[in-house]
């Protein structure tokens, strides 16, 4: 029978020892029970979380859903022959009892990665890593339950499509595969794989012979211990940043102003630099903020210092970044997953390609003192687990970000090609640093940004100019960063553009009709920002009573008017005569999305 439990502290399944608590939480020993819990009302009808050691977690509020976890065990090993040895390990095993376990049995491969926190399953989603080796060195095959199809999946190596700290189950794969049980494809041997990292070069000097599978975990868990905290006396999450990589010029021009600068060539000829380095040359050891600090013995943590807050742990990382960035021009990109069960939405500019107050006008909206009457060009600004994703670059986008202190972005999400959307791309060049901004776009709004920015799509880049990953959508919903979003097609007089849906928030803009079929996409949402730009009609824009009659149609919990121009009159009066659950948006107007 399986039982699911209602508001339930999950703080012990978590490594910062920060008080989080779950809206329903289950556990499961195998994939039976799993399918069980898959048809429940509780899974059905919320949002899911699939966690394993929580080593790796950082929830910033009580979690409003069902929470899953692994305790399927078991470990076994096969031989295929002399030379083919596999190990298979149920999801829900401690990291730390594996190693060991292979160690005891003279199986090579990961012993580097002793004394990493956190279960199996996690080895294979967020592919650890430690002294030059990787859990996908030796991943043969992943074993998982498909939560759309309710199947089991097996994918091998190359479909989990590896890379640093990074897998297929970080994307596409993120909240739909569950790991059941990962197979490793290990040496029958008995000799330590990897000895030319770091403080391992040296190791067989120092002992006067070639080490064993034992004296190298013992080694490794020593340098470990005497750098990282015990969570069960200091909360962390281990390593919170990664090691960030930067092509060969930038190091080689950092090189000569720091000389001890570390560097680690990698396959494809970029650099892997420090992310601890980094943060010690920027004097943040040490920082606190709240009750969280960055640890005096290694800066690559974050710990729970005195009775932090998730938020304050981001407040902190926040901090860091930009430390780094404004030093060494380079964005640290976290380790850790942050969990909010809701969206934060900030509203950057809601006006017009002319904005209010327009030039030379001295209307009485131009002319007036309340600052919900000045209204930068259309953007948002969306904030949840995590990550800042930017709607819409416009021309005022630097204003943008310095009146609303934006210090990170991680992603760019692009209605269309207008100026009024796209002018302010070139100002994201100070969170782009040495790294390409990744940017979401139609492939016409690709070929013109590729037209009209030819300096930021070059293959060498003039130091300084934004560099750009530009990743081409259609109407089919896609991942970033494991997070869906909904493209929702609406059009701008003849023109088509994308409006997106995040969850339950979803944002339009510059749409004049909008398809039944896409409308369908925006069913069930807590809150809905769409153009109204003014009552008189206009050819490609929705008028304000436009707009109404699709919130009405649609009856999302909230609504929210941009792309206002002058002629929708002053905010206060125009608020008068709104339904009660709409609202005209005004600049720097912030929006918490259930």
């Amino acid at each position: 029978m399986i039982h699911i439990e209602e508001n339930k502290d999950i703080t012990s399944f978590t490594t910062f020892g920060i008080k989080v608590k779950t809206k329903y939480f289950a556990e499961y020993t195998n994939e039976r029970e799993l399918l069980a819990i898959s048809r429940r009302e509780e899974f059905l009808n919320n949002r899911v979380l699939h966690i394993g050691g929580g080593s790796n977690l950082l929830f910033l509020d009580d979690y409003d859903g069902l929470v899953l976890h692994s305790k399927v065990k078991g470990i076994v090993d096969y031989r295929k022959d002399d030379e083919n040895l596999y190990v298979i390990a149920g999801a829900g095993e401690k990291w730390t009892d594996l190693v060991e376990w292979c160690i005891e049995r003279g199986f090579a491969g990961l012993e580097n990665l002793s004394f990493i926190p956190g279960e199996v399953g996690a080895s294979a989603v967020q592919n650890i890593g430690a002294y030059g080796v990787e859990a996908g060195d030796y991943i043969h095959r992943v074993e998982c339950f498909d939560s759309l199809t309710r199947k089991l999946v097996c994918f091998s190596k190359e479909e989990c499509r590896f890379g640093y700290r990074d897998s297929m189950f970080k994307h596409e794969g993120k909240g739909r595969y569950y790991v059941l049980r990962v197979a490793f494809k290990l040496i029958p041997n008995g000799t330590p794989v990897s000895l030319e990292y770091g403080p391992l070069r040296n190791f067989s000097d120092r002992l006067g012979h070639e080490p064993t599978l034992k004296e190298v975990a013992e080694e490794i868990t020593s340098i470990r211990e005497s750098k990282l905290p015990n969570p069960e006396k200091i909360g962390s999450a281990g390593s919170f940043f990664k090691n960030p990589i930067v092509t060969a010029s930038y190091y080689k021009a950092f090189k000569e102003d720091y000389p001890d600068m570390p560097g680690f060539p990698q396959p494809d000829g970029t650099v892997k630099l420090s992310a601890a380095w980094l943060i010690d040359k920027c004097g943040l050891k040490g920082l606190k903020v709240g009750g969280a600090q960055v640890y005096e013995k290694q800066p690559l943590v974050l710990v729970n210092a005195d009775k932090a807050t998730g938020h304050d742990v981001r407040a902190l990382a926040d901090e860091v970044v930009t430390g780094v960035r404004s030093k060494f021009y380079v964005s640290l990109k976290p380790e850790v997953n942050f969990i909010e069960s809701g969206i934060n939405v900030t509203v950057l500019g809601s006006g017009t390609s002319k904005g209010v107050p327009e030039v030379g006008c001295r209307c009485r909206v131009c002319s007036s003192s309340d600052a919900r009457d000045k209204r930068y060009r259309a953007s948002v600004l969306v904030e949840t687990n995590g990550m800042r994703l930017l709607i819409d670059p416009s021309p005022d986008f630097r204003e943008q970000a310095l009146k609303n202190n934006i210090t990170d972005i991680d992603a760019v999400l692009i209605t269309h090609t207008h100026y009024d959307h796209v002018g302010g791309i070139d100002d994201l060049r100070p969170f782009c640093g040495y790294e390409n901004m990744p940017v979401y776009l139609q492939d016409n709004v690709n070929e013109d940004l590729h037209r009209r920015l030819d300096y930021c799509f070059r293959e060498v880049h003039y130091p300084g100019v934004p560099r750009f990953e530009t990743i081409v959508i259609d109407k089919q919903e896609f991942m970033i960063n494991g997070m869906k979003v909904i493209p929702v097609e609406v059009m701008h007089g003849k023109l088509s553009i994308r409006g997106y849906r995040i969850g339950s928030f979803a944002y339009i803009t510059d749409a004049k009709t909008i398809s039944d079929e896409e409308l369908e996409k925006l069913e069930g949402l807590d809150v809905l920002i769409i153009n109204g730009l003014r009552d008189k009609d206009h050819f490609a824009h929705l008028t304000i009573n436009e707009a109404l009659k699709i919130i009405d149609r649609l009856k999302p919990n909230r609504a929210y008017l941009t792309h206002l121009n002058h002629e929708a009159g002053l905010h206060q009066e125009l608020e008068s005569r709104l339904p009660s659950n709409v609202h005209p948006a005004y600049d720097g107007l912030k929006i918490k999305v259930c």
